[in-house]
């Protein structure tokens, strides 16, 4: 890990419980993000892992708990109102536009940070034009960070599944926000890929400032990126510490790393 600072808690998940009318998706689950650091959501699947980002980011509506951000408590929240907080989210199943550029595809994650109307944007003149104009600036400079300048103009849907992750990644950077949420970014990568989304993350994390939630099965790359993760099994926290206090902890071991871990 980098010696970059953690800072106070930024994130604060309290007593979350969410139910789909008889099944209980999250029982009781609490834990903390803190400013600058990694930190992992781990389990088996079915365990809870994308529904307790779900309600993070304004899907769903838990039935208890609550949920605070540098210390506003929010309920009722939608995913535009919790993004224009300063909250972004990428999803295990890529929702890119595939018929669009990858430079398209980072603007639409600028889309929060216009303040023309659709009228001046469409006639693109005068404020709208200047405006268009620094928020491609700053889309460059993510396309240069990720390293995919060869396919600015390339349609998303042409490219290999690895580089569509990163423009997942790019447009969620595009919204500048404070902390990224990260479902399975290395899902079905090849190792050379997964090494290239680790080093991005990282990056992100020391070079932007920005507090990252990842959830993610490969648990060498979780124990490796890490400051501290949390554990689910059935909806329900079974360990949350540093990837050594939960790499020990016997409950975690039977449940979801095996014996042979």
């Amino acid at each position: 890990m980098s010696d970059r600072k953690i800072g106070d808690v930024i994130l604060d998940v309290k007593n979350i419980s969410l139910r789909f009318g008889g099944v209980k998706a999250l029982t009781d689950i609490s834990f903390d993000v803190r400013e600058h650091e990694v930190r992992a959501i781990i389990g088996p699947n079915g365990a809870g892992k994308s529904s307790m980002l779900n309600c993070i980011n304004g899907v769903y509506e838990p039935q208890e708990g609550s949920i605070s951000f540098r210390g506003k408590t929010f309920s009722h929240m939608n995913s535009r109102q919790v993004a224009e907080m300063g909250i972004a989210r990428t999803f295990q199943n890529l929702a890119l536009f595939k018929g669009m550029n990858v430079i398209d595809n980072l603007m639409s994650g600028r889309n929060l940070k216009m303040k023309t109307n659709i009228f001046q944007q469409a006639w693109h003149f005068g404020a709208a034009a200047r405006e268009e104009h620094e928020h491609r600036a700053f889309v460059e400079g993510i396309i240069d960070f990720l390293e995919i300048q060869a396919y600015r103009k390339t349609p998303v849907g042409r490219l290999p599944y690895g580089l569509q992750k990163r423009v997942d990644l790019g447009r969620a950077l595009a919204m500048e926000p404070q902390v990224l949420l990260l479902d399975e970014p290395m899902a079905g990568m090849n190792v050379e890929e997964k090494q290239d989304m680790c080093r991005f993350v990282l990056d992100v994390n020391d070079e932007f400032g920005t507090t990252i939630v990842l959830i993610e099965h490969d648990m060498s790359v979780v124990m490796d990126i890490s400051d501290r993760v949390v554990v689910l099994d059935y909806g329900k926290k079974i360990g949350d510490g540093t990837p050594e206090e939960v790499r020990a902890n016997p409950e975690v071991i039977s449940a979801y790393l095996g014996t042979n871990h």
